[in-house]
């Protein structure tokens, strides 16, 4: 659940918010009546793939770039003979 507070109330209660907080509640902050900030609890942001996280763990066949006869008709890409 959202609590709604202004920022004056925000300032006299900041270590109230931040223990809710890490407890799962969210908190609006308002400013001259419009929301301005929301404080949650932190998380973490998963790691994101990098380039050579699966280097070992998997393999490309030999002839992935090889064509079946057929299709290769089909899309004009057969070696001419």
């Amino acid at each position: 659940m959202e609590s709604i507070l202004t920022l004056s109330d925000a300032k006299a209660r900041l270590s109230e918010i931040v223990k809710k907080a890490i407890d799962g509640e969210e908190f609006i902050i308002t400013r001259m009546g419009e929301p301005a900030v929301r404080i949650s609890r932190y998380e973490p942001r998963r790691s994101v793939p990098k380039l050579g996280d699966l280097a070992g763990q998997i393999r490309i066949a030999d002839n992935f770039e090889d064509w079946p006869p057929d299709l290769e008709q089909v899309l004009g890409i057969a070696d001419s003979e």
